[in-house]
């Protein structure tokens, strides 16, 4: 069976935009924060409410990024086909 292997280029960059999504659900959080103006100690206690939320933007990042991989790929098909 051959073994699967990812460049830590491609790893760097998921981590990259997994953090992403974290940091804008946790600033999220901090802006619900003020914005309904509760209790500070709401950062740590609604920690999991904010790696849900970042998972969930991470899955729809990740759908996006797949159909636009998927527009050039057909995109290529047709414009090598085509001369």
């Amino acid at each position: 069976m051959k073994d699967i292997v990812i460049p830590s280029q491609k790893v760097k960059r998921e981590v990259y935009i997994l953090l992403g999504c974290f940091i804008f659900a946790f600033l999220l959080n901090i802006a619900c924060i003020i914005i309904y103006k509760t209790r500070w100690i709401e950062i740590f206690t609604q920690i999991g409410y904010v790696i849900v939320i970042a998972v969930v933007l991470y899955l729809f990042v990740a759908f996006i990024r797949f159909l636009v991989y998927l527009i050039r790929k057909s995109l290529r098909k047709n414009s090598s086909s085509g001369v």
